[in-house]
This record gives C-alpha cells, structure tokens and sequence, in this order.
C-alpha cells in the first residue's frame, strides 16, 4: 500500500491490520507508530479536510523534561516534572499516572523530533502555577516551527484553515506584546501555503505518514462499529472495513448540542473544528465502552463577534490575551469583576460558569470585555484593525452610559472602575493580584511598566464586548489505561479497540498544568496507543 491523500469510501481497504479514525495530532501520531510497529495502517477522516481541532489551534505540546526543552538552555528534570504535576493535577491523578505521563511524554517527544517532520522549539512560557513545587519558568510548552508543504503535492489544500490564528508561529505571536503582526510576513506565507502553530504540526505528521506509505482517506465517516470474530467490522455507509485494532481519535462532542445538554455543567461556545460532534465517542458506547471525566472541558473565555464562524457555524476566538493586557477589564451583570483576568485561561474559564446561590443561575456568562479608546489604539481586539475599537463594540462617553447600554448595573461598574484605575497608580490589583505571577507577566505588555497587565480605563470613549465561557474542546470521553486500551464498564479491556485525544478522557482529569496540556495529553497517550494496536493487529494475525 503507497501512501496518498485520497477522497471517499472507495478509497478505504476493505481488510487492515490498524483503522485509525481522525486526522488530528493524536490519530497520526497513533496511526505513524503503529505503521513503525509493522502493521498496515489507514487513517479515515470524516470532514473534507485534514487536521481537526490541532489544525484550528495553537499546536503547543506541554511536556516536561524533554531534549528540546534541555537543548534551548532550560533547566528541568523528571522529578521536577513529577512534582510539580503532583501539586497540579495529584487531587485527580495518581502517582502512577504521573510519573507514566512525564516519561513517556518526553519519549514521545524524542520520537516525533527524531523519526517524524515534525520540528519543536520550546517556549519561554512558564507553567501556569509556577508557585507550586517543580514549576518551569519556560521549557515545557513546545511551540511548532512553520512547515512548508513544498514537495507533498495536494497537502497545503487538504489541511483545515486555522480557525483565526495568523499564520506565525507561537514564539513569534508571544513577542509580540498584543500588538498586529507584519501583514507582508503574513502575506509571503499565505502565498507558499506555509503552516504554522497547529498547522504546521498536522503538516509535518501527514507528511510522515506519507513517507510511511500510510493511505489517509477523507469525507468517510464512520457509522457503525462491531465486534467481529477477532477484529472489528467498521461501517461508513455501505461500505465495511474489517481492522484487527481500531484507534478512536475523533475529538471530543462539542459541537454536538444534545452531548453538550446532556453532560457538560454550562454552555460553552465551542471554538474547535466543527466536525467534533462525538461520532467517536457515540461509536464507542455503542461497542460496551466505559466513559470517564464527562463534564470536562478544556475551557477558554472566548470573545464572540457577531462575524466570527468556523465552517459557516458560529464560533469565537480565544479571549485570554486581551483579558491580559494593561487597560482591559472583565466584569458581570453587575458590574464587578470576578476573577483575574490574567489567570490560565483553563482555570479563569471555570468563574464563568459560577453559580449564584440566590437564583441558581450562572453568575458570570456571559461577561463583558472592558476597555478605552486607549486600549484599542494598542492592541487589536479580536482580531479587529488595530487602533480602532471594534464596529460591533458597544461605545459610551462614560462608564454609567456604558453600564446603561450593555442592561449592567451602572453603581457597580463605576465603582469597579475607580478602584481598578487607583490600583493601577500603585501598580498592583489588590482585589485579584493581577500580574503578580510570571504567567500573568507573560501575555501582557512587556513595554509597559510597572505592571505589564495594568493600565488605567480613563481615556473616552469607553467600549465593552461581550465574552463567554468557551471550549477548545470536552476533555471528557472514552475510558481508557495507560497503553491507550479502550476499557468496558467492567474494567477490562475491549479488545482491539484503543482511544485517543479529546474522543478518550483526558490525561489530566480536567486540570490544565501548562500551556499546550491538550496536545500533550493527546499526543502522549497516541504515542502509546499506536504501538499497543499494532501489536495487538500483528498477533491477531500471527499463526498458533
């Protein structure tokens, strides 16, 4: 079998040792070690382009202790890994999972450095708690070098557009302290069809399944999965491929509404591939699979112009950046702020979906996004031209004519307001501690001082837009060990059958370490899940 980019279900075989179900990072990397392990190995993708939720995304892997991290100058270590995972995520997660997650993580960064296309370079983004014990002040968040398509015939247009995201990569997006980037850089790149952030990373992994001779066919999706003998029958339509091992790597559900009614806490807007409504997930329960983690997700707060769509659906952008930045505010319906708006995006997401226990009702979704005239001359705001607030902004003279336009209460904003802009004088949030962490530090302005996420809201015209909790994607899903094996509601493997990225629950049991924990989560558990299908596909056809 030679590899091609191919279209439909003619394209499918109908007998193969690994069927491996989504084109994101976890379905190729899953699908490039199992085709290493020996066995002949499909990838089918239900949406007409390639990449899923990692082509929409940054592409950022957070992994401790790696080569890549050691090589660039940043000190750190397993143990430190090990600890500083523990202070994070060791309410949720066991010892054992997280002295599993530290090693093989950085092995399968070797791996992907060492036997695939694919390029890394460490961030200086420390960890999101660098008080806690073992946190790296950069090192551990890998950022994806911009991938030329060059050579690989029909890639560039077989992969989904990033959902907004320029086409820079990470390193150079976070030197850029908020502002626009160089739109003939941007220009030059467009024109070459060169990738970056999470497109660069599905890039190069296509590629290298491309060498590997890998067939990887899109607009198939599949819609039936059984048992049959010692393999498992997987429908798309009328057509039926029979796989020995099968990896689930379709994302999670949401953008799929009765999945989202039915588990998740809050509404969220998603801002994912919109192919992510559950197939996987729905195909799994189906087969007797167990489910773990249902109500998490990897929260963002999300910016929402009435414009923004992904694949003709409404969607968002993430909104943590200009939370950050000095002379913004996030408050609610009355008025007050409620969290730091500098704080991991993961954990700032959470305060939206609080609960008021006087009307059990969400307190703080949706929010707004505060700021003056001076503000938006800085800083492009959601992707608007910079040095002009957004046309789709609410505007007033003063902050109780705001407060009155967005239906807020006009006390509390005002209020809110003077006690923000006197602390700025002082150069410290004495309610929520804003840019007092390294993390907070990092996304704001380095070119403003004292204090890179505080400047005052004192220049009119002042404007708000609205700001929502959103999703990178559900967390939550298939019951899954260590080796990536799908588990029954017993306990016990079913057999053949493995899971990976958003379609499995997660790695980190809805905590959020460091920027790039979904990808690590996701290629991590890939990386050993391929090799245990192909395995297990090789022995179920190997003679008694």
């Amino acid at each position: 079998m030679t590899g091609a980019l191919l279209t439909g279900t003619a394209a499918l075989p109908a007998d193969i040792d690994v069927l491996v179900l989504g084109s994101g990072a976890a379905g190729l990397v899953a699908a490039l070690r199992a085709a290493d392990a020996g066995a002949s190995v499909v990838v089918a993708e239900k949406a007409d382009r390639l990449g899923g939720t990692t082509c929409a995304g940054g592409g950022v892997i957070w992994a401790p202790a790696t080569a890549v991290g050691s090589s660039a100058g940043f000190a750190d270590s397993v143990e430190d890994g090990v600890a500083y995972l523990s202070a994070s995520s060791g309410h949720v997660m066991d010892a054992e999972a997280i002295d599993w997650y530290v090693r093989t993580a950085a092995d399968a960064i070797d791996y992907l450095t060492t036997r695939t296309r694919v390029a890394l370079t460490a961030l200086t983004r420390p960890d999101y708690r660098g008080e806690w014990p073992g946190a790296a002040q950069g090192g551990r968040s890998l950022d994806n070098d911009a991938f030329d398509p060059a050579g690989f015939p029909g890639l560039a247009d077989a992969l989904r557009p990033s959902s907004y995201f320029p086409l820079l990569t990470m390193a150079e997006r976070d030197g850029l302290n908020g502002r626009a980037p160089d739109p003939s850089l941007l220009e030059q790149r467009r024109q070459r069809g060169v990738r970056t952030m999470g497109g660069a990373l599905v890039g190069a992994l296509v590629a290298s399944a491309l060498d590997r001779g890998i067939r990887i066919v899109r607009s198939v999706r599949a819609d039936g999965l059984d048992l049959a003998g010692d393999a498992w029958s997987v429908a798309f339509g009328d057509t039926t491929v029979i796989a020995r091992s099968v990896v689930i790597a379709t994302g999670g559900f949401e953008w799929n509404p009765r999945l989202r009614d039915a588990f998740l806490a809050f509404p969220v807007t998603p801002i994912s591939a919109p192919s992510n409504e559950g197939d996987g997930l729905e195909l799994g329960l189906a087969a007797g699979a167990a489910v773990a983690d249902m109500t998490a997700i990897w929260g963002v707060p999300v910016l929402t112009s009435p414009t923004q769509t992904y694949d003709g659906l409404p969607s968002g952008r993430m909104g943590n950046v200009e939370m950050t930045l000095p002379g913004s505010i996030v408050v609610n319906a009355e008025g007050r702020r409620f969290v730091n708006e500098a704080l991991a995006y993961h954990d700032a997401c959470r305060m939206f979906g609080d609960t008021d226990p006087a009307t059990g009702r969400q307190r703080n979704n949706p929010a707004w996004l505060v700021f003056d005239s001076a503000f938006a001359a800085r800083y492009p705001i959601a992707g608007a031209a910079a040095g002009a607030i957004p046309d789709w902004a609410v505007t007033a003279d003063s902050f109780e004519e705001l407060a009155d336009e967005l239906g807020i209460h006009p006390a509390g904003l005002v209020q809110t307001v003077a006690r923000f802009n006197e602390d700025t004088e002082r150069g410290r949030d004495t309610q929520f501690g804003r840019g007092d962490s390294p993390q907070d530090r990092f996304l704001g302005d380095a070119t403003h001082s004292p204090n890179p996420c505080l400047a005052p809201l004192s220049t009119p015209p002042y404007a708000a837009v609205p700001i929502h909790a959103g999703a990178l994607g559900t967390s939550g899903g298939l019951r899954t060990d260590v080796d990536g094996r799908v588990l029954g509601w017993d306990g016990t493997p079913l057999d053949g059958l493995f899971a990976a990225g958003n379609a499995a629950a997660g790695v980190f049991r809805n905590t959020y370490p460091g920027g790039g924990a979904t990808l690590g989560s996701a290629v991590t558990r890939a990386y050993v899940a391929g090799a245990t299908a192909a395995s297990h596909a090789v022995s179920a056809v190997a003679p008694a």
